[in-house]
């Protein structure tokens, strides 16, 4: 049979049995290699395109019990058939130095993901991209780890500088547009590291400054040691 012959649902199953989208993408802050809906699109289209298909996506903001959500959908169409996929994603609280769309998108880049992958059944199976990933990590265990690494970065700077742990953590915070630890969301923990990385960086080398040895530009000449019996 060839492929002009498949039914839409026959060449569905096809692209989801051929389809592989590689976690290419790395996070230095977890530590774990990840896909997003960029890498899905990526990989799909030449399948999407040797059966005829057309795949379109869309996103709607919804209000719902007092916070803002996109919901994202994934269709795919031959022309006469059609399958829909929808996903939600909920907008951050915080808008660290963010515009309104800029906040919209990164939720639309979430739920678009999950659209995706659901539509063309695209799992975490035990495989070389899927040992450390974003997807098998829970919210719990990611705040956790960010809580762990934001206090303890905090005190190597307080013992650096000999500044107040607060006074230092107010800096980081404000300095990525918030107030309160609590308002950070996980998809800001890899820029608040990064700062934070970078000002212990600063105050590492500030230190190593202050404490280098000086060294006397005219050193006094060395006066030779002797014995009475010498003269």
């Amino acid at each position: 049979m060839s492929e002009l012959e498949l039914t839409f649902n026959q060449k569905l199953i096809k692209i989801q049995a051929e389809l592989k989208v590689p976690k290419s993408n790395y996070s230095d802050f977890g530590g774990y290699n990840f896909r997003n809906a960029e890498d899905i699109l990526k990989a799909v289209k030449p399948h999407n395109s040797k059966h005829g298909l057309l795949l379109t996506l869309t996103d709607i903001p919804i209000f719902m019990d007092g916070r803002f959500y996109i919901k994202a959908t994934a269709t795919l169409t031959d022309g006469t058939d059609s399958l829909k996929v929808e996903a939600y994603a909920r907008e951050a609280d915080a808008k660290p130095k963010m515009d309104d769309s800029q906040v919209t998108g990164s939720a639309s880049s979430y739920a678009r993901k999950y659209a995706l992958q659901g539509l063309y059944l695209i799992d975490d199976g035990i495989d070389a991209d899927s040992q450390n990933t974003a997807d098998s990590v829970s919210d719990d265990q990611m705040r956790e780890e960010f809580l762990e690494i934001f206090h303890r970065r905090v005190a190597e700077v307080s013992g650096l500088t000999q500044t107040k742990p607060e006074v230092i953590e107010a800096n980081i915070l404000g300095k990525n547009g918030f107030d309160h630890l609590d308002q950070v969301p996980p998809e800001y923990y890899q820029q608040v590291i990064g700062y934070m990385k970078l000002l212990l960086k600063k105050a590492e080398q500030k230190t190593q400054k202050v404490n280098k040895p000086v060294v006397d530009s005219n050193p006094q000449q060395e006066t030779k040691s002797f014995t009475w019996g010498e003269i």
